[in-house]
Parts: C-alpha cells; sequence; structure tokens
C-alpha cells in the first residue's frame, strides 16, 4: 500500500512529463491509445473505467489504482458498483486481489469517493 494515492499521483505525472519530452512519439501513441480505449461506444466510460480498475487490481498496480480510482470518481461511480467489482477480483485473484481490492477502496475514499456508513 502507499502513503497517499494524491502524492502517487503527483510523481508519476512529474516523471510522465518528462517521458513526453525525451519519447514524445511514444507518449503521443500511448495516449492516443488510451483516448481510443476509453471512449464510451457499446459499453459507457464509467463501465470501462471500473475493467480498469480491475485490471489495475489484478496486476498490482498502485498507480494504475491512483488514477482509475480518481477517474470513477469524477465519472460518479458508487461505492456499490466499485464493491462489486472488487469483490470479483478477490473471487478471481485470491489473497493478493484481496489486497489491492482494500487497496483500490482507499484511493476510491481518498479522491472523495463515498465512505461506508459508520
Amino acid at each position: 500500500m502507499v502513503g497517499s494515492y494524491s502524492d502517487l499521483i503527483g510523481a508519476i505525472s512529474a516523471n510522465t512529463a518528462k517521458m513526453r519530452q525525451d519519447i514524445p512519439d511514444v507518449m503521443h501513441g500511448f495516449g492516443a491509445m488510451a483516448r481510443a480505449a476509453c471512449q464510451a461506444g457499446v459499453l459507457d466510460t464509467k463501465t470501462k473505467e471500473l475493467i480498469a480498475m480491475a485490471l489495475a487490481v489484478s496486476t498490482h498496480c498502485d498507480p494504475c489504482i491512483a488514477f482509475h480510482a480518481k477517474a470513477l470518481v469524477k465519472l460518479g461511480a458508487t461505492r456499490a458498483e466499485l464493491q462489486e467489482m472488487l469483490g470479483m477480483c478477490v473471487y478471481m485473484g485470491g489473497g493478493p486481489g484481496l489486497m489491492y481490492a482494500a487497496s483500490a477502496l482507499a484511493a476510491y475514499e481518498e479522491f472523495g469517493g463515498e465512505r461506508a456508513e459508520a
């Protein structure tokens, strides 16, 4: 687990900014691919972000969890939607899936997502 998902996004963003200067063609290509993949089609954008978060959990990628948690909050994903998807991550990923599912929930809450009622 990381200390702050906001800080992690800041650090990663600073480093990717350097990469945009050093390898602009690669970074432009990655950005174009991301925009194309995230564009609403048969699946809406929120569903695609839920899939991306599931993949972030399954690959144990803390920066990915941070970016997708922030996007899910912005897209209005509910805690119930997130938790249901995280349940599938735990089912498919066992113990490691549970640990990263807990990280995904923490990141979602850090970016202003719903918190559990006391």
